[in-house]
């Protein structure tokens, strides 16, 4: 019986895991995001050690980062040319690093249960950890990724962004974990603002877009052996695939993907003379990737946008590389990197905003998406219309395309921006400022689609303010930590004496 005792605590951790991971894209059961995290709470709350504590959260950050991204040891073997000891040795690392965050979750949210005030406090302190993932590495889904199609806490995102929504899940989970630990019920009086979501406004109407764009999918193999005549085919199918399209549609945008193909409209005559012309001949706006150079001659992941007249307008440079794919990091100096563009590539130093006419526009680049507070910056300093060129084409078949486009689709929802998404081979799609799908092309195929879109002028909360409700989730955490243990160090009162004979 006392075997089994010890192996209850280790089953509620990968419980969680095991939920979160069923969460998200391909199994995409988001319904279990509210409670996911409830098994975990109360393994906690049977366990009073911390060393523990921290081992089965880090315990369900292993399980949980090796099921939801277990494509990354797929990517490092086949295009990083790791090998299968190197890849999944490196895919194991990078498990046991992600993996900290909620170990570290784990021991302070302990700290936090026993106290009248958990369920707000833990819930804060997810969010508050959760907003720091991108400053320590890699970052990928939030927990308020899951509610892309909810209607209801979805109100949240352009006053909160998905952090708001994080924090909902992590309040609901909280409460179970109160229930089945057979707390006072009177602290789930902490879920009733979650009633407030009601009085929010609700969700845009969907729209038509009066606008129309074509974005193309050129579905370029990542294994292609680039010789000229390879990068001259590949330049002509994009080339004819945007005018099939564009002819007597006058599309007022043509976006291009970002591709594993040699696009280097700097030093390139032949493809800077193809695309100048395709912009004269189709009369539209074109904004296509390509491989731009710092001063120094370094590489850069960048963004061109011509005029109707095939004129240059401005470049954007990526500014968040993708770790292992345009850069590695100095722990990891033993892996290779997916692309294959010689040396590491430079990140760029400002977020642009093309001038449209009377309009103005936005790119993110690929891995970009997963950065809210730089994602609404560009709408903050102007844009109408948000543009996402990425190549998945590295992920295969694999959940990340899914969970890639999860992430974008609440961009757009946080900034009430219209966003079109060109991938190299899918997914390929246009979003409404609500987050929904309105139209999009089949993957693993060569093709191209007229879009439509409207540019959107209004500025959300989360768009002027950012991120000040994650940042005051992590203050509010370290307050609830410290006023928990206040307590523990607060003077005793002093005993009274009595003098002996009185």
């Amino acid at each position: 019986m006392s075997k089994l005792r010890t192996a209850v605590n280790p089953a509620l951790a990968l419980l969680t895991a095991v939920l979160l991971i069923l969460t998200f894209p391909k199994a995409n059961q988001t319904w279990l995001a509210p409670f996911a995290l409830a098994p975990l709470l109360c393994a906690l709350g049977r366990e009073p050690r911390p060393l523990r504590r921290f081992l089965l959260g880090w315990i369900c950050g292993i399980v949980y980062w090796f099921g939801v991204c277990y494509w990354i040891q797929g990517t490092l073997q086949r295009y990083g040319d790791m090998g299968v000891f190197g890849s999944w040795g490196t895919f194991v690392l990078f498990c046991l690093a992600k993996a900290l965050h909620l170990g570290l979750f784990s021991v302070l949210a302990a700290v936090l249960l026993p106290t009248w005030y958990a369920i707000p406090g833990i819930a804060a302190l997810w969010v508050g950890i959760e907003r720091t993932h991108g400053m320590f590495g890699f970052a990928w889904l939030c927990l308020g990724n899951a509610g892309i199609d909810m209607a209801l806490p979805m109100r949240l995102a352009p006053w909160t962004g998905v952090y708001g929504l994080s924090f909902v899940f992590m309040l609901m989970s909280a409460g179970a974990a109160v229930v089945i630990l057979r707390r006072a019920r009177k602290e789930l009086l902490w879920l009733l603002p979650t009633l407030g979501l009601f009085l929010l406004a609700d969700l845009p109407e969907p729209q038509t877009g009066d606008q129309t764009a074509v974005l193309v999918q050129g579905d370029v193999s990542e294994d292609q052996e680039w010789t000229p005549q390879a990068a001259e085919q590949m330049r002509e199918s994009l080339v004819a695939l945007s005018m099939e399209q564009s002819l007597g549609a006058h599309p007022r945008l043509i976006v291009w993907p970002e591709t594993p193909g040699p696009i280097y409209y700097y030093r390139d005559p032949a493809l800077r003379k193809n695309v100048t012309e395709l912009a004269r001949l189709t009369g539209a706006w074109f904004l296509f990737g390509t491989v731009a150079e710092t001063p120094q001659g370094a590489p850069l992941n960048s963004a061109v946008l011509l005029n109707p007249a095939g004129d240059f307008v401005d470049r954007y440079d990526k500014v968040n590389l993708v770790p292992f794919g345009e850069y590695v990091p100095k722990l990891f100096d033993f892996v290779n990197r997916i692309t294959k563009e010689a040396g590491d590539f430079t990140p760029g130093s400002r977020l642009a905003v093309f001038p449209m006419g009377e309009h103005m526009l936005s790119t993110f680049i690929c891995y970009e998406s997963v950065f809210p507070s730089d994602v609404r910056q560009f709408a903050r300093q102007g844009a109408q219309l948000l543009v996402n060129i990425s190549n998945d084409g590295y992920f295969g078949p694999s959940a990340a395309r899914g969970q890639h486009l999860e992430i974008v689709r609440m961009r757009a929802a946080e900034n009430r921006r219209w966003l079109l998404r060109a991938t190299n081979d899918g997914i390929t799609v246009s979003i409404d400022p609500a987050g929904r799908i309105r139209a999009k092309l089949p993957s693993f195929q060569k093709a191209a689609g007229r879009f439509n879109f409207a540019f959107e002028t209004s500025l959300t909360s989360y768009t002027e303010y950012g991120d000040w409700f994650a940042w005051s989730c992590l203050a509010l955490a370290a307050m609830a930590l410290f006023c928990s243990q206040w307590p523990h160090y607060a003077p005793l009162p002093k005993k009274s004496t009595r003098v002996s004979g009185q």
